[in-house]
């Protein structure tokens, strides 16, 4: 398997939480549907799956790589493309959170500001999937020898095995801090 396979199938799930959240906002009544535990739950996907194990792989691991292999100017311009999405995402999403803090607080106005980010979202990323399988990962793939691609998938296994950990042990430092604190 090249190491895009587990990047396009990580892309399908991406792209169903995504539809999820484009069918909430094609409904009539969209505004009072986004409760914040939803948002919060959409937000912990994004930022862990999405961003931090997805994003991860590929500008820590693949892009890496790829820096150093002498990419065709279109090809090293579509990764940084790439790199600048993930940032806005990252951005995008940041926003999300305070909005959605304004929301869970009682702020009503918030709804609309939680309304257009989420709506960013949904229409950005079936965009940046679409460029990175169809426009990124298979020519990029041409710059790597199989036996590079093997290491590369060893390194996602390594990547992915590590997520756990650092998820909760910054969790439990949050939590840690708010009895401290309390």
């Amino acid at each position: 398997m090249m190491p895009i396979g587990p990047l396009m199938i990580e892309h399908r799930w991406i792209e169903r939480v995504i539809g999820g959240l484009q069918r909430r906002l094609d409904e009539p009544s969209s505004p009072r549907t986004f409760d914040a535990l939803y948002v919060t739950r959409l937000v912990d996907f994004l930022r862990t799956y999405a961003d931090r194990c997805h994003h991860g792989k590929e500008e820590d691991i693949l892009f890496r790589d790829l820096s150093d292999k002498g990419l065709g100017t279109e090809l090293r311009e579509v990764m940084n493309q790439l790199t600048a999405e993930h940032e806005w995402a990252r951005a995008t999403t940041k926003q999300l959170v305070l909005a959605n803090a304004a929301l869970a607080s009682g702020d009503e106005t918030a709804h609309g500001d939680v309304g257009r980010l989420l709506s960013d979202l949904a229409s950005f990323y079936p965009t940046h999937i679409q460029k990175e399988d169809d426009g990124f990962f298979r020519p990029a793939m041409t710059y790597l020898t199989p036996a590079e691609q093997d290491a590369m998938l060893g390194e996602f296994i390594r990547f992915d095995a590590s997520l756990i950990h650092e998820k909760y042990r910054r969790i439990a430092g949050e939590l840690e801090f708010e009895v401290a604190g309390s």
